[in-house]
């Protein structure tokens, strides 16, 4: 295909081949498939578009739009997925692990876009908690809000998932409303260049939204400053070397490499649901794309009386799943490393392992033999494969096993023979992405996840009764956190809406009931409210504003109501029925109302029950019950347009009204939200 281009400032842009190119070769049979290079790309001009053009064309969007836009470019890349399915085989994935890369990206673009459209408001500004009162007459509020931070994210990116790697880190960032640099890796960025090219090519894009740079980035990050982030994922070498090279004022997040492990329970021996499924997920996770995960498992933590028995499974299985070859080969499922340089790479590591003790007790180093293309077998040639390897270890605490990651279908069994042994084992990783724990005993569950949750950024609880649900050990989820404490990076990626507001700056904002309702778009008790002749519930939703208000008629309560709503009820509580009883508890004066008694009637002195632009109620929020209500009070509902979030592809939209109960002497008696569907016209 020549030399690969990159997309930035609105165009695309192709470097001379030759020169500093990096060749990137087919990974099964080393046929030149691209040269990779930046020789030439303005990458000044590309933060600075992004900066200008980005944050401008984003900025125009609400929440909810972007989320729509989200689930277009999932649907645009669904529609062509075979096209990056075809440029995965390339890369050495087969079509297990392409639907991994590529289905997995298309879900979190999904993903976001739902929980972008049920979890933020159709605004810019997300409200974060609630308010602090910070006088004594509600003048002076505190209130937390996130705005966008005002720069560009550069998202650098590992070659192993050149599709769901990069989309899980652009999806949050522009919803977020932060325009995205894309760095692929060199091996696999023909791949990311065909995602990015498929969505560019659907004209959906907002202009300066999405920037692609294929190569080297000399001077890229020093170019960066404040309201500017940096997302990276690979090694913690590399990481700490990008890190120095960001200015102070860009925010820097790793995901890097880490020794990942996977714990059999003591009580799951052979036989057990728990065996069989640990058995299995190990063998899964040196087999998808061969290894090469960032979540692999690559210690196997098993008690010591069981090591033998795991062997011997895990190799049973390897030789009734693995076909090593070709992905476009005929029953191959699994396929060769990202290139030969990526091949030699792990057999290194393979040998200081070895020099430090380890043993290989399932595969070999030597050249495997393999299923082409064609369906034929026959030696491995120029591709880069390696068969899956777990090597034994007498000491668990060997260093090495603990420091090297081979990047590749390469794990370790360390035995072991206490809880206390096991969280020692998991903790020598010294911060991990992932650690999964396989077994049906609540006991050891509970006091091994307590020991080893501080030093992993996620935990699996693996037994029979989620093995068939379970996602498996190396796939992050996107409505979770991804990422690790220590040698993992210390970083989050995804996580729903907290990876959105990585890519925002948080601010405490002090100010009168007014100036925050205005900036936040949510009322404030004590803002200005406005109350007319016309009801509330009369105004569609283009007509309603924040602050209209309906301040209803007092209603008394007798006993005669309490005992009634009682009977009818079968809520008979003391508090209710029982004068002594009701005096003898310290919160009551003696009998009392019922709350929900309180909030039916509140209903209805607020609803206006003629059909109309509110077409249903549906749910209470933040109820609370604060001053009791005895027989001969009376009781009356103050009703504020609260919030008011319209629907991008809806005929309504969505209101929450501030609802406060008072008795004569004005006292607060209950406050919650109340949440209405409510038409556009």
């Amino acid at each position: 295909m020549g030399a690969l281009p990159s997309y930035t400032t609105g165009r695309w842009f192709t470097p001379d081949a030759g020169g500093s190119a990096v060749p990137v070769r087919d990974s099964s049979t080393g046929e030149l498939i691209t040269e990779v290079s930046a020789d030439g790309l303005d990458l000044a001009g590309a933060v600075d578009y992004a900066r200008r053009t980005g944050q401008a064309s984003l900025g125009a969007l609400t929440f909810h739009q972007r989320a729509l836009l989200l689930k277009r470019f999932a649907q645009v890349l669904t529609e062509r997925k075979d096209e990056l399915y075809a440029a995965s085989a390339r890369a050495g994935a087969t079509k297990s692990d392409a639907w991994v890369d590529v289905d997995g990206g298309i879900g979190v673009l999904f993903t976001y876009s739902s929980k972008g459209r049920r979890e933020l408001p159709n605004a810019q500004v997300y409200v974060d908690g609630p308010s602090e009162s910070l006088s004594k007459d509600g003048s002076f509020l505190g209130r937390h809000i996130y705005t966008r931070l005002p720069g560009v994210a550069v998202q650098i990116n590992a070659f192993n998932f050149p599709v769901w790697g990069a989309l899980e880190k652009f999806a949050p960032a522009f919803l977020a409303g932060m325009p995205t640099i894309v760095k692929p890796a060199t091996p696999t960025a023909f791949v990311a260049e065909a995602m990015v090219r498929i969505l560019v090519e659907s004209g959906e894009v907002p202009d300066g939204a999405l920037q692609l740079v294929c190569g080297s980035v000399p001077g890229l990050l020093e170019s960066l400053g404040l309201g500017d982030l940096v997302a990276f994922t690979g090694s913690a070498s590399t990481a700490a070397m990008l890190r120095a090279r960001v200015p102070n004022g860009a925010i820097f997040q790793a995901e890097t490499d880490s020794i990942n492990a996977s714990v059999l329970g003591l009580d799951a021996g052979e036989g057990t649901p728990e065996f069989d499924a640990y058995v299995k997920q190990l063998v899964a996770e040196l087999m998808a794309k061969s290894g090469q995960r960032c979540t692999a498992i690559r210690r196997a933590i098993v008690p010591a009386a069981s090591v033998d028995a795991v062997l011997d499974a895990v190799r049973a299985r390897l030789e009734e799943r693995a076909v090593l070859g070709d992905p476009r080969g005929d029953g191959v499922t699994m396929g060769p490393l990202v290139s030969t340089a990526q091949r030699d790479e792990v057999l290194r590591q393979v040998a200081r392992l070895v020099e430090a003790g380890g043993e290989i007790a399932i595969g070999s180093t030597d050249a495997p033999e393999v299923v082409r293309a064609d369906g034929t077998r026959g030696p491995a040639q120029d591709g880069a494969f390696i068969t899956p390897l777990v090597l034994r270890f007498a000491d668990a605490r060997t260093p090495a096993v603990h420091q090297i990651e081979a990047f590749g279908p390469v794990a370790a069994i360390l035995g072991y023979e206490s809880v206390d042994d096991a969280a020692d084992l998991v903790a020598r990783g010294e911060g991990s992405l992932v650690t999964s724990v396989a077994t049906h005993d609540p006991v050891f569950a509970v006091e091994l996840t307590s020991r080893i949750a501080s030093c992993n950024g996620r935990v699996l609880l693996l037994d029979r009764d989620d093995a068939r649900s379970s996602t498996g050990h190396g796939s992050p989820m996107p409505h979770l956190v991804h990422g690790g404490p220590g040698r993992a990076g210390g970083g989050e990626e995804l996580g729903g809406i907290r990876a959105v507001l990585h890519h925002m700056q948080r601010t405490a904002i002090q100010g009168s009931p007014d100036m925050l309702t205005a900036l936040t778009g949510v009322w404030h008790p004590g803002a200005k409210a406005r109350s007319d002749e016309r009801h509330p519930f009369r105004k569609s939703l283009g007509e309603l504003r924040i602050g209209d208000q309906l301040i209803s008629e007092s209603r008394p309560v007798t006993l005669d109501d309490i005992e009634t709503f009682a009977n009818f009820t079968g809520d008979t509580f003391y508090a209710h029925m029982d004068e002594d009883a009701a005096a003898a508890n310290p919160f009551f004066p003696g009998r009392v109302a019922h709350g929900y008694l309180l909030v039916s009637w509140a209903a209805g002195l607020f609803v206006d029950p003629a059909p109309g632009p509110v077409l249903a109620n549906y749910g209470l929020e933040n109820l609370r019950f604060v001053t009791p209500v005895s027989p001969d009070d009376e009781i009356r509902v103050e009703l504020t347009a609260k919030q008011i979030t319209p629907r991008e592809t809806d005929e309504y939209g969505e209101v929450r009204w501030d609802a406060v109960i008072r008795n004569q002497r004005d006292d607060l008696v209950a406050t919650y939200d109340v949440l209405t569907l409510v038409a556009k016209e």
